[in-house]
């Protein structure tokens, strides 16, 4: 098979494979597809975390025997038992002639072995076909196996001259409805959405999904003091929406206690100049399975997540309009870098039109003094 031939149908099973977006976390997302004289026979990708991978809803779709057929896997066939048994294991019993694989299993205790199982098989193996565009489309999965801490999204919405609000704190909206409905989509992809205390006292918002079928994220308040009122939105509705506040030690016990009571889980930090310790609070959001972060925060936040180098993605709305103002917020506020060497710099891109706003989509490059 060429590897124009290889690439087409990887393709295609990283298409399949995007469909689990959102439903699959913390499992990476997978598509495989069977490919026999020329033909597809069958597909399939993992549609819901705890149910059968890709390879195996691939099998169960087959039209007719899939012995000596290729199968496209977009992230190497898993070898070891978890809540379903190896897919290695499988791919071998149904006599597959050829697998072809996008990336190595990221998680460094089980990378190779399922290719080495499927060789030692005497069944012939091709990987890294479009291993890059599989391992972007699992780089929440691909941080959080490596390095057990959230996959953190910094998205904004500012006017054409850079600005977040008017003089006077306005700020709704400044985005069109059709970034607004992305954004939601995006809410509902991540595991969890967090603001600063500020943003809560300002805006009162709810932060949950407004699209049809989509999950709420998790909400989490980075609040220093725990000066949040009791009544606020956002901690409201646990069980649809569970809420998360990251604190440190100036908070009051009687305040933690009050809203321990209200099913608001409060995270004790380390104290970082008067702050919470943003590394530290990622470490221990990720002990506790959050994945993915949207970060919807104010300039402050964003500036202190920056600095502290949690933020994996930007993600930039851009309005066509103008407020203008010397006293008007911008995106990212804080105390600013001193030289243009110590900025932080972005890179692999990407813009695109959503209704009439610029949207523009790119990556902290990792790295650099």
């Amino acid at each position: 098979m060429s590897q124009d031939r290889d690439e087409y149908y990887m393709s295609l099973a990283l298409r399949l494979a995007e469909k689990g977006k959102g439903s699959v976390t913390p499992n990476p997302m997978v598509g495989a597809i069977i490919v026999k004289n020329d033909r597809v026979i069958g597909e399939g990708y993992h549609e819901q975390y705890g149910q059968p991978h890709a390879e195996v809803n691939a099998f169960n779709s087959a039209s007719e025997d899939v012995e000596n057929a290729t199968i496209y896997v977009t992230l190497e066939p898993c070898s070891h038992f978890g809540k379903t048994p190896p897919c290695a294991d499988l791919i071998i019993q149904k006599k597959i002639k050829r697998v072809v694989i996008g990336a190595l299993d990221p998680n460094p205790l089980v990378s190779g072995r399922g290719i080495k199982k499927i060789k030692t098989a005497g069944i012939e193996v091709t990987y890294g076909v479009l291993a890059e565009e599989s391992q972007q489309l699992n780089e929440v999965f691909i941080k959080f196996i490596t390095e057990n801490t959230p996959f953190v999204v910094l998205k904004t919405a500012m006017s054409l001259d850079g600005k977040i609000g008017t003089s006077m704190g306005e700020s709704k909206w400044i985005s069109g409805e059709k970034s607004r409905e992305n954004v939601h989509k995006e809410r509902g992809n991540l595991t969890g959405i967090m603001v600063g205390i500020n943003t809560v006292l300002r805006d009162n918002p709810r932060l949950t999904v407004r699209v049809n079928d989509a999950k709420n994220p998790v909400r989490i308040v980075v609040d220093s003091q725990l000066r949040i009122p009791l009544g606020m939105n956002i901690l409201q509705q646990q069980k649809e929406a569970p809420t998360i506040i990251l604190t440190t030690k100036q908070a009051e016990q009687e305040k933690v206690d009050l809203l321990t009571e209200k099913g608001i889980t409060i995270l004790i930090v380390a104290d970082r100049k008067g702050k919470v310790d943003l590394r530290e609070g990622m470490r221990k959001l990720g002990e506790m399975n959050i994945d993915s972060i949207l970060l919807e925060g104010g300039s402050e936040l964003n500036y202190s997540s920056l600095e502290a180098g949690i933020v994996d993605k930007i993600q930039v709305y851009i309005a066509p309009k103008i407020i203008g103002g010397n006293t008007s917020p911008t995106p990212v506020g804080g105390k600013g870098i001193d030289s243009l060497g110590k900025a932080f710099p972005i890179e692999k891109m990407k813009t695109r039109m959503i209704g009439e706003d610029i949207f523009i989509e790119g990556y902290i490059k990792r790295g650099v003094d």
